[in-house]
C-alpha cells in the first residue's frame, strides 16, 4: 500500500524503472508520461540499482533519531496526572508545566481516550463522541443566554451506590431500598463569556424555571451583564407552555427562542456545561448526603467562573472574558 500522498504505486515504479533501465528511454520523457518530476524518476532508478525490486517498496517516514522527543519521565508524569485528575490538555498543562500541544500528542501517542468517552467516576471508556466543526458565538455578553435542566438522583444519608458499590450490598439490603427521587439542576450560561449560574430544585415546573431565570439574570447583572437580549432553551413544557416563564423572559426585555426539536447541539454551550458540572461537581467525589452535595454547588460555580480555565475563552476564566471584551481591538470568538 502506498503513502497517501504518493504519486506512484509500486506497480508504477516498476513500470518507470523498466522503461528507463531496460528500454533505455530518457528519464525526462518517462517522468512526463507518469506525471512525476525528473528528479523523482532518477530517485526511484537509483533505489532500484542499489536495492533491487525491494527498493521500490514504501518506507516508513519515521526519522531514525528523534533528539527532541519528549522524555519518558515527562510522558509518565503527564499520563499519571491525566489518570488521577481526568483533565483535558489545557488544564493538565497548568498542573504539569508541559505545553498543552505536547500533552495532546502524548495522549494521542499512548491511545488515551477523550474525556467525553469516559465514565466520570471510574474513568472507564463508555461511549463514543460526536462532534462538529460548525461553531458560533454572539459578539457581546447578554446577547444570548442558554438555559437547561439536568436531572440527578438524590443521595441517601450515608452515601449512595457510588460510595458503597454498584449493588449497595454492603450498605443497604434490597428490602430497605426506598426511592428518594431526583434533584433538578437548573443552569444558565452566557453564550459569549461562558459565565454560568446553577441552582438545585425539586422539580422542573414553569414557575420554578421562571424564578430561576430571574435570579440568574440578577447574578449576571452583578457580574457586568446588565441586559439580556435572547434566551434559548429546548422545547420542554416548562419553557414552551409556561405563562410564568414567558412573563419572566418579557420582564427581562428579552426574546425567547427554542432549538429545533431533537437537535440538542443547538443549545450546546449549556449542554456542555451540564457535563462539566456533572463530572467536576456532582460525580467528582462520593458525597455522604444530598445536603453535602447541595452545599458544594455554590463554591464550585464560583471556581468555574473565576478560576477554572475555558478552552472556548482562550483558556481564560469567564469573569476575565467579561472585562476583556471591553478592551480596544478585541474581537469575540471561539
Amino acid at each position: 500500500m502506498s503513502h497517501a500522498n504518493a504519486r506512484l504505486t509500486v506497480h508504477s515504479r516498476r513500470l518507470l524503472v523498466e522503461r528507463i533501465v531496460f528500454d533505455r528511454r530518457p528519464a525526462s520523457h518517462v517522468a512526463r508520461e507518469l506525471g512525476v518530476s525528473r528528479q523523482c524518476a532518477h530517485r526511484w532508478v537509483a533505489r532500484f540499482r542499489a536495492e533491487g525490486l525491494s527498493g521500490l517498496v514504501d518506507r516508513s517516514s519515521r526519522p531514525h533519531r528523534s533528539p527532541s522527543k519528549t522524555p519518558v519521565e515527562v510522558e509518565t508524569r503527564v499520563l499519571e496526572a491525566r489518570e488521577r485528575l481526568r483533565f483535558g490538555p489545557a488544564r493538565l498543562a497548568v498542573e504539569t508545566g508541559v505545553p498543552a500541544r505536547t500533552i495532546s500528542r502524548i495522549l494521542n501517542r499512548h491511545g488515551v481516550a477523550p474525556l467525553a468517552w469516559l465514565d466520570p467516576v471510574t474513568g472507564a471508556s463508555i461511549r463514543a463522541h460526536r462532534s462538529t466543526a460548525k461553531r458560533y458565538e454572539h459578539p457581546k455578553p447578554g446577547d444570548l443566554i442558554h438555559i437547561d435542566v439536568k436531572k440527578l438522583g438524590r443521595i441517601p444519608d450515608g452515601g449512595g451506590w457510588r460510595a458503597h458499590g454498584g449493588l449497595l450490598s454492603n450498605h443497604r439490603s434490597r428490602l430497605d431500598r426506598t426511592r428518594i427521587g431526583f434533584d433538578y439542576i437548573h443552569a444558565a450560561v452566557d453564550d459569549h463569556s461562558r459565565l454560568a449560574y446553577a441552582e438545585v430544585h425539586p422539580d422542573e415546573q414553569g414557575t420554578t424555571a421562571a424564578g430561576f431565570l430571574t435570579r440568574a439574570a440578577a447574578y449576571f447583572a452583578e457580574r457586568g451583564i446588565t441586559s439580556i437580549h435572547r434566551v434559548i432553551s429546548d422545547n420542554a413544557f416548562a419553557y414552551r407552555r409556561s405563562l410564568a416563564f414567558r412573563e419572566a423572559v418579557e420582564q427581562l426585555g428579552a426574546t425567547q427562542k427554542f432549538i429545533k426539536p431533537h437537535c440538542p447541539w443547538q443549545n450546546g454551550k449549556v449542554e456542555r456545561f451540564n457535563r462539566t458540572l456533572a463530572n467536576e461537581w456532582a460525580y467528582r467525589q462520593p458525597f455522604a448526603s444530598n445536603t453535602a452535595r447541595h452545599d458544594a454547588l455554590a463554591p464550585w460555580i464560583e471556581h468555574y467562573n473565576t478560576e477554572r480555565i475555558h478552552s472556548g475563552r482562550a483558556r481564560s476564566p469567564s469573569v476575565t472574558s467579561l472585562t476583556t471584551q471591553n478592551r480596544p481591538g478585541f474581537i469575540g470568538g471561539s
